[in-house]
C-alpha cells in the first residue's frame, strides 16, 4: 500500500488534520501503473474480461495523469430516513489520504448539486493526495486548478450539496459509473479517461498492460521507420485483445 493505513469508515481522530504533505511510500504496483495509460490499461482489462472504465468522466482541473490507490466516498440525497455520517462529506477521506491515494467519490452521476468543493480541494491538496475523481458534478473547480490538483468529474455546477446530499460512508465498497471499486483499488487517469484495477487482479492486469504497451511501443517504431500502416497495424493487432 501506500505507507499509511486506511482506518475503518467509523473511525475519528478527534483532532484537527495537519496540513502538511506527508511523505510518500513506496507502491510498487502504483510505479508500474505510472509507467502506463488509461488505454493500455483498459486494453489490459478487456483482454483479461474485467470491468474497470469509468466512462463519462474528464479532466475538469490540473488536467495531467494521476495514479494512486482508491480511498472512497459514498453520497446519498439528504432525505429524513437516510442516515448521515453527521460529518460534511469528504472530509474524513481527506484527514486520512495522502500521497499515492485518489479520493474517488460515489455521487452516483448526480449533476443537481456539487459531491466535492474547494476547501475538500485545499485539503486534499495540503495532505499531498494525488487527485480526486468524482462520479458527478463537482463545485469550485477554478480553485482547483489554482491549486494544481487533478480533479476528474461528470461536469462543473454552482450549487452546494448542503442540504442536498450527504456522506454516507467512506472507505467502503462504492460503484463510479458501474464500475464496482473498493478501497485500495488501483486507480489511473489521464486525457482519455478514468479508469480502475481491483487490487486483487492487479498483477495480471498490470503484466497484461505491459505487454500491450510494448507490443504498441514497437509498432509505433515501425510506422518512424517509415513502414506501411497496412503492414504495422496488421491482423495481429486486431486479434492483440482476444483471450
Amino acid at each position: 500500500m501506500n505507507g499509511h493505513a486506511h482506518p475503518a469508515p467509523e473511525r475519528e481522530t478527534g483532532h484537527a488534520h495537519p496540513a502538511v504533505v506527508r511523505e510518500k511510500g513506496e507502491d510498487e504496483a502504483v510505479v508500474r501503473l505510472a509507467r502506463l495509460d488509461t488505454c493500455a490499461v483498459s486494453d489490459a482489462l478487456d483482454k483479461l474480461g474485467l470491468p474497470g472504465a469509468a466512462l463519462g468522466l474528464t479532466a475538469l482541473a490540473a488536467p495531467r495523469r494521476i495514479t494512486g490507490r482508491a480511498v472512497t466516498v459514498d453520497l446519498v440525497e439528504q432525505r429524513s430516513e437516510v442516515a448521515g455520517s453527521g460529518r460534511h462529506l469528504g472530509t474524513a477521506a481527506v484527514d486520512a489520504s495522502g500521497p499515492g491515494d485518489v479520493i474517488v467519490v460515489a455521487h452516483q452521476g448526480r449533476t443537481h448539486a456539487a459531491g466535492w468543493g474547494g476547501v475538500l480541494s485545499t485539503g486534499a491538496r495540503c495532505n499531498g493526495v494525488e487527485g480526486v475523481v468524482v462520479d458527478g458534478a463537482c463545485r469550485d473547480v477554478d480553485e482547483a486548478c489554482e491549486l494544481d490538483l487533478p480533479l476528474y468529474a461528470t461536469t462543473g455546477v454552482p450549487i452546494t450539496a448542503r442540504g442536498r446530499v450527504v456522506e454516507r460512508a467512506w472507505n467502503v465498497p462504492v460503484d463510479i459509473v458501474g464500475v464496482p471499486v473498493a478501497p485500495g483499488d488501483l486507480v489511473i487517469a489521464d486525457a482519455s479517461g478514468v479508469v480502475f484495477v481491483p487490487s486483487a487482479h492487479a498483477e495480471r492486469v498490470l503484466a497484461t498492460a505491459e505487454a500491450i504497451a510494448a507490443t504498441e511501443r514497437a509498432m509505433v517504431e515501425r510506422v518512424r521507420a517509415g513502414h506501411a500502416m497496412a503492414d504495422v497495424m496488421s491482423a495481429d493487432y486486431e486479434t492483440m485483445l482476444d483471450r
